[in-house]
């Protein structure tokens, strides 16, 4: 996919985790990151375990806020948002798949999915709809009415992805979206990311540990101990 225009741009990001010990200034995760995205980029963040990848997701994905430095959407300063207000924009403009699928056990497949955009108001046929047609997508055609536990941990991954897709995101943000899973069947997932993200026309941020993975995306940038290296 072509690159477009400049989407999300971190300056300056410092995550710093307090401690409860007086004496002790806290844990320093990230040291002052700068990193410019754009609409349609695939771009994978590598690094080690503790390198500080996901906290890096989380403040660009606004699900934690930094301890220094900045994270804007197009021109919008996500710092000036109320916590409300950026759950809000989380549903309507980012989609989240984890390492663990973190589906509702309750739930069906198909429920699972339409969730986030029955939050977000739409419809309950147009979320249905929207819900099934993803899932249908994605060869879960006879699972639309399983819950979590009946299912295969290749199949929860890609309801997982399809309720990130629901709400049409600009943005999909994935934190080790194969770690949980055999080779052969993250090789499909991982296959089904790339070839969403183009249909889709959405930008896919990935962070991984694993080299194979990260070799297959067109823009890595390699975390160590929370700076850039190179």
């Amino acid at each position: 996919m072509i690159r477009g225009n400049l989407l999300l741009s971190g300056r300056g990001l410092k995550k710093t985790y307090s401690s409860e010990d007086p004496k002790n200034a806290g844990v320093e995760v990230l040291k002052g990151l700068d990193i410019d995205i754009y609409t349609g980029e695939a771009v994978c963040i590598m690094g080690s375990s503790g390198a500080g990848k996901s906290t890096l997701l989380h403040l660009l994905g606004a699900l934690d806020r930094p301890s220094g430095g900045s994270v804007a959407f197009k021109d919008q300063d996500l710092s000036k948002l109320s916590d409300d207000q950026l759950s809000s924009f989380r549903n309507k403009s980012m989609g989240f798949v984890f390492q663990f699928h973190h589906l509702l056990a309750e739930f069906s497949a198909l429920e699972n999915v339409m969730m986030p955009a029955l939050i977000g108001g739409e419809g309950f046929r147009a979320a249905r709809v929207a819900a099934e047609s993803l899932l249908v997508d994605l060869g879960l055609r006879d699972r639309l009415h399983h819950r979590p536990s009946a299912m295969s941990g290749g199949e929860s991954q890609r309801v997982a992805i399809a309720r990130a897709l629901v709400r049409k995101p600009a943005v999909i943000f994935a934190d080790e979206p194969t770690g949980n899973l055999d080779q052969k069947t993250g090789q499909t997932v991982q296959r089904l990311l790339f070839d969403l993200q183009v249909k889709h026309k959405v930008t896919l941020v990935a962070v991984t540990h694993d080299p194979e993975f990260a070799r297959k995306f067109p823009k890595v940038r390699t975390l160590r101990d929370g700076q850039w290296l190179g």
